[in-house]
């Protein structure tokens, strides 16, 4: 087992990471919260069916009576619409001030049964359980919740903190490969941030001997929780240092919002947005050429992406609508080595264009 404690006010919590943790979910459960309190299952069809038994039989031998919520599935249902659904649903099946929201799925049911949990009766706890890659190692750390507007991605959200992250990495292995891929990129985030030992692994690595490799796997999502940790215990609400984990994210949401949210997988978005940075830092002299070479190498070594089929004009307009952009000045995070980036509002919209203009290129080849 390992244990990584988010040390953030009023209440540090620890995210826990070891196979086979979901038959002892409500085990763990009990000592964060309480036997008396309601609990609420948040989850998607395709999770229920592989691991909500296993999930349910843990929570009803630690005694507690607990009730699944279904949502719909999928990027585009990540909404207010959704919120209010699931509220009603709370409502309806008696949950008071006492509930806990059990996030269970991978980083849309997190962000939503997160704000669901931050907004219901002014704020219940709730708990992450992550499903996927992305959700792991990056989406449920940190309390950012949040839902997408037509104009731009995680636009109305909140902070709420879990009362505790339970991370099996057991479940990943019903994972299709496209959404165990996708997860990957983060990790790469990580290592590109603040991890150079974890760059420097993911580069050399088959998808396929990873997935394989339990051991491997588990030091993967344990480092790049670490990272998220450190960054999320130095700057809780995002004003200043936690930006950096936007690595990727500038022009990878505005990708996801373009395509309405259909076309991309979020961590193939931000894939797509670590070569643009990459390339925009290239071209103003802020990383040298093999540096960015092993970025570009690494991220396309992973697998195929989604094409690029953006206008370059439409991207731009998207980012000025993104929560990263200040007074009307776009905010990129832009690498300089591995393992060190930083924040810049200074890139000439000329380059930009260019950076879309060369994801298209390069999707094409």
């Amino acid at each position: 087992m390992t244990r990584v404690t988010i040390t953030v006010p009023p209440r540090p919590y620890d995210a826990i990471i070891e196979n086979g943790l979901l038959e002892r979910a409500g085990e763990l459960l009990r000592v964060v919260v309480g036997e008396h309190q309601q609990i609420f299952v948040v989850t998607v069809p395709p999770v229920r069916r592989s691991w909500g038994k296993t999930l349910m039989r843990s929570l009803s031998v630690a005694g507690f009576a607990a009730k699944v919520i279904e949502m719909s599935d999928g990027e585009r249902h990540k909404k207010l619409a959704t919120i209010e659904q699931l509220g009603e649903k709370l409502t309806r099946l008696g949950a008071d001030r006492s509930a806990v929201v059990v996030a269970f799925g991978g980083g849309v049911v997190g962000d939503v049964a997160g704000l669901l949990a931050s907004l219901y009766m002014r704020g219940v706890d709730v708990v992450q359980i992550p499903t996927t890659v992305q959700a792991q190692l990056d989406a449920a750390i940190g309390g950012k919740t949040g839902v997408n507007l037509r104009t731009g991605k995680n636009l109305m959200g909140t902070f709420h903190q879990p009362r505790a992250v339970l991370i099996d990495p057991a479940v990943l292995s019903t994972l299709p490969e496209r959404e165990f891929r996708a997860g990957l990129y983060e990790a790469l985030k990580c290592g590109v941030i603040g991890k150079p030992a974890l760059f420097g692994c993911l580069e050399k690595i088959q998808v396929k001997a990873l997935r394989r490799d339990a051991v491997m796997s588990g030091w993967v999502i344990a480092e790049s929780v670490r990272l998220k940790a450190e960054v999320v215990c130095a700057d809780e609400r995002e004003s200043g240092m936690r930006r950096v984990l936007n690595f990727g994210h500038t022009i990878g949401h505005a990708l996801e919002a373009e395509s309405g949210y259909r076309r991309f997988l979020h961590g193939e978005a931000v894939a797509w947005g670590m070569i643009a940075a990459t390339h925009i830092a290239a071209v103003t002299d802020r990383i040298d050429h093999n540096a960015a070479r092993r970025i570009f190498d690494a991220v396309l070594s992973l697998g195929p992406l989604p094409r690029v089929e953006a206008r370059s004009r439409d991207i731009v307009r998207l980012l000025r609508s993104d929560k990263k952009t200040r007074n009307g000045v776009i905010h990129f995070v832009l690498p300089r080595k591995i393992g060190k980036v930083e924040i810049v509002n200074d890139v000439p919209g000329k380059v930009v264009v260019e950076a879309v203009n060369e994801l298209r290129r390069l999707s094409k080849l």
